[in-house]
């Protein structure tokens, strides 16, 4: 390993040296709003140990002319927000331009996160723009789960089964091809392999949810056309702070009596960080405008501790994470069981993480990730019997080195991964018990030409996956080992206009290994209510995407449209096939793979109108066929978000109108669904007193209670969606 990191530094160094000779140099400062992503004018740049002050123009940037290189002390202050100070050490390496982040003064979230200075990447400031929810936004569209507070993001919908278990969609894109994680380390669940499978994570505790595209997205996976949803809590802490801090929050909803509590502390102890948290949600069956949706509750209880040790070189750190899930299934509709089904999921997760900072010119840290996971997932039918059974015991590992930047190339990752899954099965379903084992290892690069920004990255995979009996007359055919060697690309080019309109691309060639179940199933499966074929000769998934994309960012107004085409061979859906089990009376859903096509456009507009008053809106439209045949199933209708906001200084108030089309471009035996127009109203206050600060949000949903379907979800045909709920929240942040 020495070896190669050596090779891979002077390689670095050969290539770019010539980049590295000036003893002083200019900065680019921009200053940001954490919250909203917007620059904020006139806020005053001060370098402390130069006594000079510098004050940003109208779009929040300032020209900070020739500094002598060494470390400086930059203070950034504006009347509207907490002070930034950040030490920053000027170079050769450094990039020329520098992004702060002000905290509003009315909110202060993870200071760890979000007001630290950090290297500027216009790709990083399109990401932060596009595809993070934090903040008040956050609170705002917090939902029962992940893909309920997502849902109205652009390009995302919702696949579900019931409330509680849903899972996020990108591009008309599902089941592993989106990856979710929590802190880059990926959630380990089943809610990626079947529609009743519920996602391991409340999103309550969460300071931030980021979507990754892109080349990026090649650091956590292979499949370059879906993206990967990523939570952030920071449970092992990566920052000593310097005294006790913290947050305790509320939920309430009155669509199905639901309520939640939530704390989390974080303490120093000399040189060690001890954090921990526990969370209490139970919601009863849901309300619906033309009744209650029988067997649809929910309890869950989390709680974690973890602590983490800061030395010189660098940290490390140690968590544990409990979860544990009750939920309903609904039944009701043509092959379920008519009280419907019961799930109970428990998870144990135990994570450690060590990060190195190297004080040489080459390697900027090494960081190292290993994480144990236990899944246990059984389906029980009223009575109490159990159906089906699944257990997971999964090891997964990660070591990444970030390099330090050589003029024109920063942010670059090179890393390696492995997982190893122990899957089995138990209950009625006869799919095999197996493992799997995958080794991988990528790489990621940020070049900076001036007004041409790149990003590129390239992931190789080795899947073996092993059933622990083969059996080569099987009724789906020959189950046996298989043995995967899949690989990925991605680019992207960025053309910078000016310094606020710019215009870009994305190619990428993607690729995704067949699951277990994809490969092996047989059986029915209780809660999906399904009869599963799977198909043990499927290929690996691959294809081609591409994407053209435009964005704006004025002082008042941010635009962005997107159009994408992604070409696919072999991509493996499980299709109704129109016939009956007749030993359960289940449809029989059979693993294909097809030749598909998918493409469409997002669009999201950001328009300031005056000081108080905002307009936003979003438009998504995924159109997906397969290749001489008709629609691909369970494709979003066009569907959209048009929101106008009134802001004074502690509150805000405002209309969202939700939107969707028909959509009657559907797969055989797939039933369509009518278009909806839905109204919500919310209101939302922060102040401060001393050391706290208070957040309340108070949203109406649904405010003439109309009877609406979302055409991702399996129960569409026996109840619509949510009917009129209020929803209240509090969190109160503190730092004593």
């Amino acid at each position: 390993m020495k070896i190669i990191i050596e090779l891979f530094a002077f390689f670095l160094i050969f290539i770019f040296r010539s980049y590295s000779c000036a003893e002083t140099k200019s900065i680019q400062v921009i200053v940001i709003d954490s919250e909203t992503n917007f620059r904020v004018h006139h806020a005053t740049v001060k370098i402390v140990e130069l006594e000079k002050t510098y004050t940003c123009n109208d779009s929040g940037e300032v020209e900070i002319p020739i500094l002598n290189y060494g470390n400086y002390t930059f203070a950034v202050n504006h009347i509207s927000y907490e002070e930034n100070v950040s030490q920053i050490l000027i170079n050769e390496k450094v990039n020329n331009r520098i992004a702060f982040y002000l905290i509003p003064k009315t909110i202060q979230l993870d200071p760890v996160v979000i007001s630290d200075y950090k290297s500027y990447s216009t790709f990083d400031d399109l990401n932060e723009i596009m595809n993070v929810l934090k903040g008040k936004n956050l609170q705002r569209q917090m939902g029962l789960t992940l893909a309920s507070t997502l849902k109205n993001e652009a390009g995302l919908s919702m696949r579900s089964m019931g409330p509680a278990p849903s899972r996020p969609v990108i591009r008309g894109l599902g089941s592993n091809r989106v990856v979710i994680s929590e802190d880059g380390i990926k959630t380990v669940d089943l809610s990626a392999t079947s529609p009743d499978h519920a996602v391991t994570i409340d999103p309550f505790s969460v300071d931030r949810i980021e979507v990754l595209r892109g080349p990026k997205v090649l650091t956590q996976t292979s499949t370059t056309i879906g993206g990967v949803v990523n939570t952030i809590r920071n449970e092992i802490p990566t920052t000593l702070h310097d005294d006790l801090i913290g947050s305790i929050g509320g939920y309430s909803e009155t669509v199905n009596n639901g309520y939640l509590g939530s704390a989390m502390l974080e303490y120093p102890i000399s040189d060690f960080a001890l954090r921990g948290e526990v969370s209490k949600r139970k919601t009863e069956d849901l309300n619906t405008p033309v009744g209650k949706l029988i067997n649809s509750d929910s309890e869950n209880l989390v709680y974690s501790f973890a602590g983490s040790y800061f030395t010189n070189f660098g940290i490390m750190g140690l968590s544990f994470r409990d979860f544990e899930l009750d939920y309903g299934v609904p039944g009701g509709f043509i092959g379920a069981h008519p009280k419907g089904v019961n799930i109970d999921i428990s998870k144990n997760q135990i994570n450690f993480l060590s990060k190195i900072n190297f004080s040489n010119d080459f390697i900027n840290d090494l960081e190292i990730s290993i994480s144990k996971i236990y899944y246990r997932h059984k389906e029980f039918e009223a009575s109490g019997t159990i159906g089906s059974e699944f257990e997971l015991n999964n090891y997964l590992g990660k070591a990444e080195i970030k390099h330090k930047n050589y003029g024109v190339i920063s942010n670059g990752i090179l890393g390696t991964e492995f997982e190893y899954e122990d899957f089995n099965i138990g209950g009625f379903v006869f799919t095999p018990p197996s493992t799997s084992t995958n080794l991988s290892t990528y790489y990621f690069e940020y070049i900076d030409l001036n007004r041409i920004k790149l990003e590129l990255g390239g992931r190789y995979e080795f899947n073996k996956i092993t059933p622990q009996k083969e059996n080569s007359n099987s009724k789906i055919g020959n189950i046996r080992e298989r043995i995967f060697n899949t690989y990925s690309l991605s680019f992207s080019f960025l053309y910078e206009i000016s310094n606020i309109v710019y215009v870009g691309t994305n190619l990428s060639k993607s690729s995704r290994t067949p699951t277990i179940e994809e490969l092996f199933s047989q059986g029915p499966h209780l809660a999906a209510y399904s009869y599963e074929v799977g198909n043990p000769d499927l290929m690996d998934e691959s294809g081609f995407g591409s994407e053209i994309f435009i964005y704006h960012n004025f002082e008042n107004l941010y635009f962005n449209l997107t159009f994408f085409r992604n070409s696919l061979n072999n991509y493996i859906i499980p299709r109704n096939s129109g016939e009956i089990n007749y030993a359960t009376f289940l449809p029989i859903y059979q693993t294909t793979g097809v030749e598909a096509e998918l493409w469409g456009f997002e669009n999201r507009i950001d328009w300031n109108i005056c000081d108080c008053l905002k307009l936003s809106n979003t438009i998504s439209y995924t159109n997906g066929k397969i290749k001489n045949e008709g629609y691909l199933p369970q494709i979003p209708p066009m569907k959209g978000l048009l929101e106008i906001t009134y802001k004074m200084h502690d509150w805000s108030l405002g209309l969202l109108n939700e939107w969707a089309l028909k959509q009657d471009k559907v797969d055989e035996f797939e039933e369509p669904t009518m278009g909806y127009f839905i109204q919500n109203f919310f209101f939302q206050y922060s102040f401060t007193t001393e050391k706290f600060v208070h957040n309340l949000s108070l949203n109406a949903d649904n405010i003439f209670n109309q009877e609406y379907r979302n055409h991702l979800s399996r129960v569409k045909s026996i109840l619509p969606e949510a009917g009129r709920n209020f929803r209240f929240l509090y969190k109160l942040y503190f730092h004593l």
